[in-house]
């Protein structure tokens, strides 16, 4: 005899956006800077073959390749200084609230209180990022601290997929009764770790947290609830989008600035190969749940290229399909790793009606893929 689950929603999506906006002109302008300082101190490796000018970037060139406007980062000087070019964050004793579980903690207590819960309803905590601050202790444990949060805590990295992969571990904990209420957090302090003297992706991110409240719709109080019908992740391993920073490359003696050490991917590569993955995970997910993609009211897509998601909803509908049917955030926001798609289900589902369905989905790098089938209830 098939067991039968209680229904499972999510119940409350919470933001934190940080205060500072870099437009694409003025990070042009910073970029641009920096090629003219670089270019004029190898002019002699250059002009000898020895070495490769860099190209000026433009804004015009960041909107046609990405559609990506503008982006959100918690410091905005470090970045725009073309003898920098990365945020200055000041070092927190080990006794104060660390940054990232500062916006996390933030972006926690919105979805909270739009779920009618506090921390003390909470007996789990997902810290889900593509970027995580310290390898240990983990950034959870010290969320569920600084909210009053009982039960546990732990850290998981899937990458650009992150959310929707803890997303299947908080339904799960729930719907076979392990935990009553799990909070899901992806704090993306993507400035950290972008290259942002990299023409070809120095445009790409920006920082923000998003979070989530899982629980049983029998349990649950807040107005807005979203019936999660099922999830399903694949991944397949791929070194075409990587970052090779880790408590290893001392112990390598590799040089602190190596490129690998960053962001860094082959972005033709991963258009080519995820877009055809990322739409066929959807069709065979919502089939293995009697559905198809022409009955999907939203997608809710991760949000890396305007092309690529417009790709992928083509190949699910058969047309263009605007954003009305899959919202688009990244104009503002920019790629914000994990937390994308969550953005893009936070800001865009107040207009759908009840027995409305959508899908919320990700990929990242590993590859990875991770899918939510949602029903307004």
């Amino acid at each position: 005899m098939q067991a039968t689950f209680p229904p499972v929603v999510i119940s409350g999506t919470g933001l934190y956006r940080p205060p500072h906006v870099i437009t694409n002109a003025e990070l042009v302008e910073a970029f641009n800077r920096y090629a003219d300082l670089q270019n004029a101190e190898h002019a002699e490796a250059i002009a000898a073959g020895e070495r490769v000018a860099i190209t000026h970037s433009s804004v015009e060139f960041i909107e046609k390749a990405s559609g990506i406007k503008q982006r959100y980062v918690i410091e905005k000087d470090g970045v725009l200084d073309p003898t920098r070019m990365y945020p200055r964050f000041t070092p927190r004793p080990d006794g104060e609230l660390s940054l990232m579980a500062e916006i996390a903690v933030d972006a926690a207590r919105k979805a909270l209180a739009q779920a009618g819960r506090t921390g003390a309803d909470v007996d789990a905590v997902l810290c889900s990022s593509a970027n995580m601050q310290r390898a240990y202790p983990a950034m959870a444990v010290e969320i569920q601290q600084a909210l009053g949060a009982g039960g546990y805590g732990f850290d998981m990295n899937v990458a650009c997929s992150s959310a929707t992969f803890a997303l299947e571990q908080a339904f799960n904990a729930v719907r076979s009764g392990a935990s009553k209420c799990v909070l899901i957090v992806n704090p993306e302090i993507t400035s950290a770790h972008l290259e942002w003297r990299d023409r070809d992706c120095h445009f790409i991110f920006g920082d923000v947290c998003t979070a989530l409240v899982v629980e049983r719709a029998e349990d649950a109080v807040g107005p807005d609830q979203w019936e999660i019908l099922g999830t399903r992740l694949a991944t397949q391993f791929s070194s075409n989008i990587r970052n090779n920073f880790g408590f290893m490359n001392r112990a390598e003696d590799r040089d602190p600035n190596a490129r690998d050490l960053t962001f860094y991917q082959e972005g033709r590569k991963v258009f080519k190969e995820v877009v055809p993955m990322a739409a066929a995970h959807i069709e065979t997910h919502l089939a293995s749940l009697g559905l198809e993609p022409t009955q999907m009211r939203r997608f809710w897509l991760h949000q890396a290229n305007q092309g690529m998601n417009q790709l992928v909803i083509r190949k699910l509908v058969g047309a263009d399909a605007g954003g009305d049917v899959a919202p688009l955030i990244l104009d503002e926001y920019a790629n914000t790793a994990s937390a994308g798609s969550i953005i893009a289900f936070h800001h865009h589902r107040a207009d759908l009606q009840r027995g409305d369905t959508g899908v919320i989905c990700s990929f990242g790098a590993g590859y990875s893929i991770g899918s939510v089938a949602v029903r307004k209830r």
